[in-house]
């Protein structure tokens, strides 16, 4: 049976364009499943937000992204994507992460060339090429010795400017060298943020010879695209919300939502458990009753 990094390998290798669905909880991973997606992202603004309450500034470790992925892996069948931030301050902590996302079944994982504290008011640039490359290594090489495939996507950040919340300086001639480095270095796949017009010039200069990411849009010519943002979507329903019982003392559309959500059980498997504990309750003797979320 193949692993996750395998089954996410096999996507991309079949060369049919792809959406890794969404997620950023175990619960919204069965979502993006039972929907169709062929694959899962977790993203590290949705993750930092929605369990930490942090920005994504490189405030949270790699250890709480790590954890967080987990559960999810271990909710879906289909293969998660992780971002995996810088993978720490060193090529050991790099070894050592890898090591650790293979170990929670995480499919593939992208590490990005910015300097932390990144996407914030510090103007702090890129990792040099070499650093950078170190770290695709030292990925490769904990791979190698973990004996399980993970689909590493280099992310170069040299086309998300300063001005734009970047740590790139927006060439596009640096773009494409460090993409050509990060491929020497072991990267499977390339992943350029932040808008679809530099991403279709960066497909046009590889030729199709290296898969490419994207983030939120697609691209013709690229790979896959990593879908995000519902996170904020489930925050801001959840404000609403939370306004609206303040606000009246109701919660009618907490409610109305409730039951026009048919599928709430069905992603928890809540049949399945409950024919565990009716068969322990027969087995034993014990009364039963109908659930009352049947």
């Amino acid at each position: 049976m193949p692993g996750q990094g395998e089954k996410l390998r096999a996507l991309i290798e079949k060369g049919e364009h792809f959406v890794a669905g969404d997620t950023f909880s175990a619960l919204t991973g069965r979502i993006v499943e039972h929907v169709g997606f062929p694959a899962a992202y977790l993203g590290g603004h949705a993750c930092s937000a929605f369990h930490y309450a942090v920005p994504d500034n490189g405030v949270y470790s790699q250890v709480e992204q790590i954890e967080q992925a987990s559960r999810i892996a271990n909710a879906i069948a289909i293969p998660l994507i992780a971002d995996a931030d810088t993978l720490g301050e060193t090529v050991a902590d790099a070894y050592h992460y890898t090591r650790r996302y293979i170990q929670q079944g995480i499919a593939g994982y992208h590490v990005e060339d910015e300097r932390n504290p990144k996407h914030g008011k510090l103007v702090n640039g890129l990792w040099s090429i070499k650093d950078q490359q170190a770290r695709i290594d030292a990925g490769v090489r904990a791979r190698r010795d973990s004996g399980q495939d993970l689909v590493i996507i280099a992310r170069c950040d040299e086309l998300y400017p300063s001005e734009a919340g970047g740590g790139g300086g927006g060439d596009m001639e640096e773009a494409i060298r460090r993409g050509h480095a990060y491929v020497e270095a072991g990267a499977d796949v390339l992943f350029y943020p932040p808008s679809p017009a530099p991403v279709a010039e960066i497909v046009k200069a590889f030729d199709g010879k290296v898969p490419i990411a994207t983030m939120g849009f697609t691209v013709p010519g690229t790979a896959f695209n990593m879908a995000t943002g519902g996170w904020v979507v489930a925050a801001v329903n959840h404000l609403r919300m939370a306004r609206e019982l303040m606000e009246t003392g109701s919660i009618a559309s907490a409610r109305e939502a409730f039951a026009n959500f048919p599928e709430k059980y069905e992603l928890i498997d809540q049949d399945f458990y409950d024919d565990l504990i009716v068969d322990w309750a027969n087995k034993t003797g014990r009364q039963t009753r109908p659930n009352h979320a049947s």
